[in-house]
């Protein structure tokens, strides 16, 4: 074979040399895989099962030369280029169709410096796999919600959880990062180091780099939290949304309360005659002390007749791992998103409306609270922005079979069309799907984005980095 098909970053086709692809091949430590080579197929599967690209290479990098060989090569021969770490995005972005895929999920090192209180991720790591290190210590980064999303696109997207509220969105909590430039250089990033690109990586996603490293600070949080699950039936959504509201106005910024509607799955702290059936659930993480949130939170254990209750003392490991069930690895996803200034009487009725006529049972509408630590910045802090938003609306549709794609997808975007009228304006960029280009990426960076097309100009003027929630270059 003297050459190797492929497609370049503007969609055409590319030959490329086969003796190019072996060179290539030959300078990685980790494995280099075409469509033919065993474990090709498990490793262009990526969390959402409705992602099906098929790039031309996949390059299993095992360390930071690794990396910078395939931006060499992509930069050389002009491949469409992907980054993949964690897999988890909704846009299945981590695959370039007939491209090169970097594929950094087996670096997923975590090492900790006690002295600086700091823990350095490696690009492939998890948030269980940084929750788990940075445990044994009593200690916490700042990461989301589930335990098998990658930590460094969820960083790249600002990103938050149920520390959120009490110091910030994930990317104010990192002191430096480290990057692969478009050149094959690595260069650091820091309030001290090329200052610039430090803005616009916390927040402005994959555009400008491969991020090899981000040194997170940590705080003492755990090893002993206070929180859990709490569900009721939806013949009560009613009652439990005002004690949710309530709730949420009033909540200190070390509790995080998360409100989902959905059909209860066959869960085993979920009682057995409620499986099937709607309810309304409360996700609850206390980060100050136990005896103070076990004294906040009894009204809510009290009220009414929950169908299943887990709010208790207990590990904070345990409480990142909550959700995970909820978004096993191969279902089908599609999901819409946006911020909200509150909650209020108007909106719970537009969520309860959608939530009892989703047509799969594992989908369900979600309020993410923000607000606390996150708008105690100006929004040209970092490139995240939208600080002025207090709530996340997910509409979350998910669902197994590819026949119901259909119907799934068009009850998301009725709900959201009916709920966007709610919006700040703005949006959260990790929660975007691949559609939603041009407006709704303006929309998630608001008054940051054209600063950001100015970074990109800076490091990355020709748009090599441009699989990603894409910001075009601007001089």
């Amino acid at each position: 074979m003297s050459s190797f098909a492929a497609i370049d970053r503007n969609g055409n086709s590319l030959n490329l040399d086969a003796a190019r692809v072996e060179t290539l091949r030959g300078a990685l430590r980790g494995m280099l895989l075409g469509a033919n080579d065993a474990g090709y197929q498990e490793a262009r599967a990526v969390w959402n099962g409705m992602i099906d690209r098929k790039p031309a290479l996949i390059a299993r990098c095992i360390g930071t030369a690794d990396i910078v060989a395939c931006v060499n090569f992509a930069r050389e021969t002009g491949i469409a280029l992907s980054m993949k770490g964690g897999g988890h995005n909704i846009a299945g972005l981590a695959l370039a169709e007939g491209g090169l895929v970097i594929d950094c999920s087996l670096m997923r090192g975590c090492y900790l410096d006690l002295k600086d209180r700091v823990v350095h991720t490696q690009p492939g790591a998890t948030l269980g796999d940084a929750d788990r290190e940075t445990q044994v210590h009593g200690l916490a980064a700042i990461l989301g919600f589930v335990s098998l999303t990658g930590v460094t696109g969820l960083t790249l997207g600002g990103g938050f959880g149920y520390l959120s509220r009490r110091y910030g969105w994930t990317s104010d909590n990192v002191r430096s990062m480290t990057m692969v430039t478009t050149e094959g250089k690595v260069v650091k990033a820091s309030p001290a180091e090329n200052a610039d690109l430090f803005w616009g990586l916390r927040g402005g996603g994959g555009n400008f780099g491969v991020v090899t490293d981000i040194e997170h600070q940590l705080y003492p949080i755990g090893p002993e939290i206070y929180g859990g699950g709490i569900a009721w039936t939806a013949d009560s959504a009613d009652e439990v949304f005002k004690l949710y509201h309530q709730l949420a106005e009033a909540a200190p910024q070390e509790l995080s309360a998360v409100c989902a509607m959905r059909i209860a799955p066959p869960a085993p702290w979920i009682a057995k005659e409620a499986h099937g059936k709607p309810i309304i659930a409360m996700f609850l993480c206390h980060c100050g002390r136990v005896e103070d949130a076990e004294k906040l939170l009894a009204p809510v254990k009290a009220f009414g007749k929950p169908v299943g209750d887990t709010v208790m003392r207990r590990s904070y490991v345990s409480q990142q791992c909550l959700l995970d069930a909820t978004q096993p690895k191969g279902r089908r996803y599609y999901w819409k998103a946006e911020y909200l200034p509150g909650v209020s009487q108007e909106i719970y009725e537009s969520v309860k409306k959608h939530a009892l006529a989703m047509p799969s049972p594992h989908s369900a509408v979600i309020l993410f609270p923000l607000g606390g630590a996150i708008g105690q910045h100006v929004n040209s802090h970092s490139a995240v922005g939208n600080r002025n938003a207090n709530f996340v609306l997910n509409i979350t549709g998910a669902w197994d079979k590819a026949e119901d794609d259909t119907a799934n997808v068009e009850w998301a975007r009725t709900a959201w069309n009916d709920t966007k009228k709610f919006s700040t304006g703005g949006t959260y960029i990790n929660f975007l799907t691949e559609e939603e280009a041009g407006e709704r990426i303006h929309a998630a960076y608001g008054g940051n984005y054209e600063r950001i097309a100015r970074v990109k100009a800076a490091w990355d003027p020709q748009n090599m980095f441009r699989m990603n929630k894409n910001v075009q270059p601007v001089a």
